[in-house]
């Protein structure tokens, strides 16, 4: 214990105050103590989150304060918080136990000007672009396929780590050299020049990259002071600026050859054209090897065709071919005769066909069997057939046939013939 802390006995450790006690007794006392009042300051750290709720700085030249702007004030107020914002705002202290920190819970905001720090950006970006800093003729083609690279930058931030994931997964085969300087704070300018005119001296990089990853506006104020704008704009190296976010602009932006949106976006810029002409080889490769093909394919063609000819000059082939015409001639010799002697046998069988239907015997047979057929029907129509099917005829005494009954007078002497014989009968 120091020699001005009071002895505690340990039967008074029970009155010692816990954390929260103590944290409860200072928050009543500031929030007590303190009426609520108007602050001015420059806004600074802005963050918007979704639940609607602001939370901000504010500062001057000495300190700075935490602020919070619930959502309903919120929706309350028609000043544009930005950064750099000079501003009025209306609250009242609070403490926020969980961190043991003090804030002022703002009510109502009144614009007080432009922020000290933005009045002083415009005015030295308007002194430099007087100068003709920014102007297009003193910027340099970034090459289109740079072998080394340098990144002036942490080597700790995020920045440097999707610097080389970006680079190392669209399979860009340069070479990359960090150069380590602060990014933010007192004397960060002042390194990043130091290191900008190393890199220079060097004289082995073909391009140059320098930037930050996000932040406030303070944090990345470094990239807006004079000396560091001054030497990105007289570097004899091409060299892209790369600072912050999409958003963010700083005066090394405009001084620097290309301006890439974050650090992400300035290795994409430098890949880019590395991918295109991988591609661009490829498909020349991929041309080369077809045509080489196609080459191949033809004169293989061309040798298969002259050795067709030479075998078709040659007396081996003349033999084999009378050869094979020698044999096609006596098959077709064969055919020929073949076909002859059936064509003879077809005409000599319809010949004979012929002459047996014009001999004597099978007209003789014809008409006997057509007079046999008249006969049977002369003999079925004759008398005797119609007796034999159980009819008769009855006949006078004279022997011709009755044919009606009408005339016959009673007594009169008739004849029945039958099939097998005649029965005289008399009519009653």
């Amino acid at each position: 214990m120091g020699k001005n802390a009071p002895e505690l006995p340990l039967d008074d450790v029970g009155r010692v105050a816990s954390v929260t006690e103590f944290t409860r007794r200072v928050k009543e006392l500031l929030e007590g103590g303190l009426r609520p009042g108007w602050v001015r300051g420059e806004v600074s750290n802005f963050r918007a989150q979704a639940s609607g709720h602001v939370y901000f700085s504010l500062k001057d030249a000495g300190a700075q304060l935490s602020c919070v702007l619930f959502r309903g004030d919120a929706t309350r107020q028609s000043v544009p918080l930005r950064d750099g914002l000079q501003v009025l705002a209306y609250g009242e202290v609070s403490v926020y136990e969980a961190r043991g920190q003090y804030q002022l819970v703002v009510r109502a905001l009144i614009e007080h000007g432009a922020g000290r720090l933005q009045q002083e950006l415009e005015k030295l970006k308007l002194r430099l672009a007087a100068e003709g800093l920014f102007e297009a003729a003193r910027k340099q083609a970034i090459p289109l396929l740079p072998r080394t690279v340098g990144f002036i930058t942490s080597p700790t931030g995020a920045a440097v780590q999707d610097f080389v994931r970006i680079l190392t997964r669209r399979g860009w085969t340069g070479r990359l050299v960090v150069l380590p300087a602060k990014v933010q704070g007192v004397d960060a300018a002042a390194e990043l020049a130091a290191m900008l005119r190393t890199a220079e001296a060097l004289n082995i990089f073909d391009l140059l990259v320098i930037g930050r990853g996000g932040g406030s506006a303070e944090d990345l104020w470094a990239f807006n002071e004079e000396p560091l704008v001054r030497a990105v704009a007289d570097c004899g190296v091409p060299i892209i600026s790369a600072v912050g976010h999409e958003i963010d602009t700083t005066l090394c932006d405009y001084a620097a050859d290309v301006r890439a949106e974050t650090p992400s976006g300035a290795a994409e810029l430098i890949s880019s054209n590395y991918l295109a002409a991988t591609e661009r080889l490829g498909q020349a490769a991929t041309g080369i090897a077809d045509a080489l093909e196609t080459a191949v394919t033809r004169a293989g063609e061309k040798l298969d065709h002259a050795r067709s000819r030479l075998r078709l000059l040659a007396p081996t082939a003349a033999i084999e071919h009378n050869y094979l015409r020698l044999d096609d001639l006596g098959n077709r010799l064969g055919s020929a005769l073949r076909a002859a002697v059936q064509h003879r046998r077809e005409s000599l069988g319809t010949a004979r066909a012929r002459l047996a239907t014009a001999a004597p015997e099978k007209r003789v047979q014809q008409d006997s069997q057509r007079l046999l057929a008249l006969w049977k029907r002369l003999e079925s129509a004759s008398p005797q057939s119609v007796l034999k099917r159980g009819y008769a005829i009855v006949r006078d005494e004279s022997g011709r046939p009755v044919a009606r009954a009408k005339g016959i007078k009673a007594g009169a002497p008739l004849v029945n013939e039958f099939h097998d014989g005649k029965l005289r009968v008399r009519v009653e």
